[in-house]
């Protein structure tokens, strides 16, 4: 222990707390509770309300190496002609 007070770095901006720091201090739910709502949402990418399906589907290796070649996006531009190609009856 005695080893990790000599790594400690004094700040004088950012002073050691105290015990009457630590009894004084509110709980974040009381001090911000707008942070504390958006914490709530949990981590990563919000859930959404149409998922897309994964699907596996044989291409012919020229029309993968073709879509890829337009660059990052390129399964979201698949998707986007093939939308536009369904039959008018299969729409919703």
């Amino acid at each position: 222990m005695a080893q990790n007070k000599k790594r400690i770095r004094r700040d004088k901006d950012i002073p050691e707390m105290a015990a009457a720091d630590f009894a004084g201090a509110k709980k974040l739910r009381t001090a911000m509770p707008k942070v504390v709502e958006t914490m709530k949402r949990g981590r990563g990418r919000p859930k959404s309300p149409a998922p897309k399906q994964r699907v596996s589907l044989r291409l012919d290796p020229r029309i993968v190496a073709g879509w890829k070649a337009t660059g990052e996006g390129w399964q979201s531009r698949v998707n986007d002609v093939l939308a536009a190609a369904l039959p008018k009856r299969g729409r919703k």
